[in-house]
C-alpha cells in the first residue's frame, strides 16, 4: 500500500489532512495491540511528535493497546517534559526506553563480500542485525514507524529502515553503519539515495524483517522561524513511499548557496541541542558550503558535554576532533581497543572535524572554554559572540552586520543541507 499527501501551501498539510490520511492507513485493520517507533526529541521538528499522538488516540479509542519505543539509537532517554513538548498528552507510561547495548536479539548478519561489494572494497567485515526485540514480539499486529526524510550525514538520506536499525538497533549495526559512512566518506553520500549504508539497511530489511508488520509513515518537513510546515506525508510498506519522499526532501531540505560560506553562524537551540555529539550537525550538514579557510561559529548556549552516554562522552574528551587521518590512525593502535570497541565514537570523532579546512568555534555557556578547546575546536564565550551575532536578529541565510560584514545564518541545522553551488 502507499498513500501520499503533499502540498504545495505555504504551510503544508494542515492537521485535517494528516489524520484523514493516517485513519486511511489503519482502516479496515484488526488490530489489538500497537507499537510506534518515533524518532527521539533530537527531531522534535519531524512532526512525528504530532502523527505518533494522532495515532495513539485514534487506537485507544477503538480499544487498541499502544506501546511508543522512541528510535533513540544511542541518545539519551526522552525526559517526561520532552515527551510533553513533542508528544502533547500522549501518558508517559506508555513510553519505553530502548538500550542499544542490552535491549536487542540478533535477527541475521550482512555479509562481509556484500560489504565490499558496495563501499567499493573500503569495508569487508559482516554487520550483524540486531533490533529490538519487541519489532520481533509477535502479540504486535502492526509496527507503526514514522519520522522525516532529511539529508543525513551517515546514509545521505535519514529515516525509513533507519529508524529500525540505528533507532531501535544494537551495537554491531550502529558503530559498523557509520564507520561505513565514514570510511565512504560523507560528503559522497549527503543528501543522496542508494549509498552503501542505505544498501546495508536494504538489505537488512528484505533479508530479515519482510515478515514483520512494519508500516513506514514518512514526513519531509521544513521548520521556518520554528514552526513546522510539513510539506509530503508517505505511508506505507514498501521502498517506493521511501524514494518519493527523497525526491520531495531533495527539493524542500537542500539549500544551495552560490558562492562558498567565508562566515557561517549556526545556532543550536538549547531544547535541542544539549551536546556536541548531536550538536555537530552544525558541521555536517555547512561542511559543503564552507570555504576553505572560512570560519563556522556555532552558538551552542545548550551544551553542556559532549556524548550522549558517559562513555561516549570519555571517548571524546580522549581523542578529541583530531581529523580523519588522525582517528584513523588511533583506530589502528593495538592499546586503543577502546575506540575499535565503539567505531560509532570514531566514525562521530572523523564526521565532526573539518580536516584543518576550514575553523569550528563553539560558543558555549553551560561548558568551560577548556574543555571545548581540549577536544580540538575553538573555544568562545556564547554571551559575547551572541552579542555580535544575535539569532533573535539574524535572519536565515545571508546577513549584512551594522559594521558591514557578510556572514551566513542557520537556525536550525537539522532540517537541510547547505551545498556551494560553485563546488558542487
Amino acid at each position: 500500500m502507499e498513500i501520499v499527501r503533499t502540498s504545495a501551501a505555504e504551510g503544508g498539510l494542515t492537521r485535517e489532512e494528516i489524520r484523514a490520511a493516517l485513519e486511511e492507513s489503519i482502516a479496515g485493520r484488526t488490530l489489538r495491540r500497537v507499537l510506534i517507533i518515533p524518532p527521539d526529541f533530537t527531531r522534535c521538528y519531524s512532526n512525528a511528535g504530532l502523527i505518533t499522538n494522532l495515532y495513539y488516540h485514534m487506537l485507544t479509542e477503538r480499544g487498541c493497546e499502544v506501546d511508543i519505543l522512541p528510535a533513540l539509537g544511542s541518545h539519551m532517554p526522552v525526559t517526561e517534559e520532552e515527551a510533553r513538548q513533542m508528544f502533547g498528552d500522549v501518558p508517559f507510561s506508555r513510553f519505553l526506553v530502548h538500550n542499544w547495548r542490552t535491549d536487542v536479539v540478533k535477527i541475521g548478519e550482512v555479509p562481509g563480500d556484500y560489504l565490499h561489494e558496495i563501499t567499493e572494497g573500503l569495508w569487508n567485515d559482516p554487520v550483524s542485525v540486531e533490533i529490538n526485540r519487541l519489532v520481533m514480539d509477535e502479540k504486535y499486529d502492526l509496527i507503526l514507524s514514522p519520522g522525516q526524510v532529511v539529508p543525513h550525514e551517515v546514509i545521505g538520506m535519514a529515516n525509513h529502515s533507519k529508524n529500525l536499525f540505528v533507532g531501535v538497533g544494537g551495537s554491531d549495526m550502529i558503530n559498523k553503519s557509520h564507520m561505513v559512512g565514514a570510511v565512504y566518506g560523507m560528503e559522497r553520500m549527503m543528501g543522496k539515495d542508494f549509498t552503501p549504508v542505505r544498501k546495508l539497511f536494504d538489505y537488512a530489511l528484505e533479508h530479515f524483517l519482510k515478515d514483520r508488520p512494519i508500516l513506514f509513515v514518512l514526513t519531509v518537513c521544513t521548520a521556518p522561524g520554528g514552526e513546522i510546515h510539513e510539506h509530503g506525508l508517505f505511508i506505507g510498506d514498501t521502498r517506493k513511499v521511501l524514494e518519493d519522499a527523497i525526491a520531495l526532501s531533495q527539493e524542500k531540505n537542500i539549500d544551495f548557496v552560490e558562492h562558498s560560506l567565508k562566515k557561517c553562524v549556526v545556532y543550536l537551540d538549547p531544547a535541542e541541542f544539549k551536546t556536541t555529539w548531536v550538536g555537530n550537525k552544525s558541521i555536517y550538514r555547512t561542511r559543503m558550503a564552507m570555504a576553505t579557510g572560512g570560519d563556522l561559529i556555532i552558538l551552542a548556549p545548550g551544551v553542556k558535554k559532549f556524548g550522549e552516554d558517559a562513555q561516549m562522552d570519555a571517548l571524546i574528551r580522549k581523542y578529541g576532533y583530531s581529523g580523519r587521518l588522525q582517528i584513523l590512525e588511533q583506530f589502528q593502535k593495538p592499546e586503543n581497543q577502546d575506540l575499535r570497541d565503539n567505531m560509532g565514537a570514531a566514525a562521530h570523532l572523523i564526521h565532526g572535524s573539518s580536516d584543518g579546512r576550514f575553523r569550528i568555534t563553539y560558543a558555549v555557556r553551560q561548558i568551560s572554554q577548556e574543555e571545548i578547546a581540549g577536544v580540538g575546536f575553538q573555544p568562545a564565550d556564547y554571551d559575547e559572540m551572541a552579542r555580535r551575532y544575535d539569532p533573535a536578529k539574524l535572519r536565515d541565510g545571508y546577513n549584512v552586520l551594522p559594521d558591514g560584514e557578510e556572514i551566513y545564518f542557520i537556525s536550525n541545522p537539522a532540517l537541510g543541507l547547505w551545498i556551494s553551488r560553485e563546488n558542487f
